[in-house]
């Protein structure tokens, strides 16, 4: 009597055997026979590769919204699962990565939590299933950190707002990497006018730079998740699992039942009570540490970053925004510019607005000072969704822009819960 082949079982049970198994070897399954390359590519509709998608530890992407809280037209079920298959497979092994698509793996990793189910409140559950996979899958940090590609700018770019998204991994609490990120947030030479005296790049663009928001949210998220009772971040044997609001466990977008952001005039929830957190560096010190008798070629000497010879503080303040009227953005429907204002203790005041930057990011900017008087100028981008309880991070300077004048990073949080919306 003849055995029964596998491929006489019911076509609804070897779709069912497929598409629990890894996607990976249904890709090798495919190639066994016509039969089953037929089985795995010959349908017509996304039934099959929509299955198999779902059967991963992935959100469901028709749910998600993008990080402007946009929901999703259409969903290319097989390309973005086997997109992120591919990227799953160079994180693990980069040697195998083509230099062609070095950028591609890491746009799909970044588009891969971009888009996130929003969450109604700042109180429920964070329950995204691609933050936890992409949380383990990135957690050592060697992906973000290898040196094994030499990366053309837009790729190292990229490479530094995922890592900025993601936030603190194993590798980040390392002595060597807290001095390589301070050293640029506090060098003189990273604010000028050709970045705006902010986190942008130096080309006069007004996009973004990465490497300069990355650096200042793991400064300031190290004294968020390393902070001794001195104030001072100390060293921790594995920062990727301490609790921190900078990372991506945070950035879902709050947007309560039945709100469409595109209609809200405070789209981006501004108005409300905040955690204003900014790091500092004893002016004197940071002077040395910016020794004016060097070129602009010379190095700086980090070595006092690392020895404790220059000490770095931590202060916090709670301020709460008013929204104060709205400026439509032809360049963004649906997003105007938000104007607001704010108070502490009665006598310091903050003017800003926030609105959409050339590069699609919420980016936000306020001049505060005593009264009619500004003394200081923060630029910052919203961390992960909009509203997101992850907050803001950028950086602050003074208005006048003198060539010793002090900088450094600042991170907002909007505080839920205390201020009735």
């Amino acid at each position: 009597m003849g055995g029964t082949a596998i491929t006489d079982l019911p076509l609804e049970l070897l779709e069912h055997i497929l598409v629990i198994c890894d996607p990976l070897d249904v890709a090798v399954a495919s190639q066994v026979s016509r039969h089953f390359h037929d089985l795995v590519y010959g349908g017509t509709d996304d039934h099959f590769w929509r299955a198999c998608y779902l059967a991963q530890a992935f959100d469901d992407p028709r749910y998600s919204v993008s990080y402007l809280g946009k929901p999703r037209t259409r969903v290319k079920w097989r390309e973005e699962l086997q997109r992120i298959v591919r990227a799953r497979t160079v994180v693990k092994n980069v040697a195998v990565c083509r230099p062609d698509e070095r950028l591609i793996i890491i746009q799909t990793l970044l588009d891969f939590v971009s888009y996130l189910p929003p969450i109604p409140s700042a109180e429920s559950e964070h329950h995204s299933r691609n933050t936890l996979w992409l949380k383990e899958l990135l957690r050592d940090g060697e992906f973000l950190t290898h040196q094994q590609w030499e990366l053309a700018e837009e790729e190292l770019q990229l490479r530094y707002k995922l890592h900025f998204w993601l936030g603190l991994t194993k590798r980040d609490g390392d002595t060597s990497a807290r001095v390589d990120s301070r050293a640029f947030v506090y060098s003189f030479r990273n604010y000028r006018e050709r970045n705006g005296w902010g986190p942008f790049r130096t080309d006069s663009s007004g996009l973004l730079n990465w490497r300069h928001l990355w650096a200042i949210e793991h400064t300031m998220a190290l004294f968020l998740v390393g902070a001794d009772e001195a104030g001072e971040a100390t060293e921790i044997e594995d920062v990727s699992i301490e609790p921190c609001p900078l990372s991506l466990d945070f950035c879902q977008s709050i947007i309560p039942n039945g709100m469409n952001i595109a209609q809200e005039h405070d789209w981006a929830g501004v108005e409300g009570l905040w955690r204003v957190a900014y790091c500092f560096i004893d002016h004197q010190d940071l002077l040395v540490y910016n020794d004016p008798s060097l070129s602009e070629d010379d190095p700086l000497d980090t070595s006092l970053l690392e020895t404790g010879e220059i000490a770095e503080s931590y202060n916090d303040a709670e301020v709460y925004f008013r929204v104060i009227g709205i400026e439509e953005d032809p360049e963004h429907p649906g997003y105007p510019q938000i104007n607001y204002v704010g108070e502490l203790d009665g006598n310091f005041t903050i003017v800003g607005y926030v609105k959409i930057s050339v590069d699609n990011e919420i980016w936000f900017h306020f001049r505060a000072g005593n009264q009619d008087q500004p003394v200081w100028s923060v630029d910052g981008v919203q961390v992960g969704g909009v509203r997101s309880t992850a907050g803001v991070v950028g950086s602050w300077a003074t208005v006048f822009h003198e060539s010793d004048d002090p900088v450094g990073p600042f991170w907002m949080q909007r505080i839920y819960g205390i201020i009735e919306e």
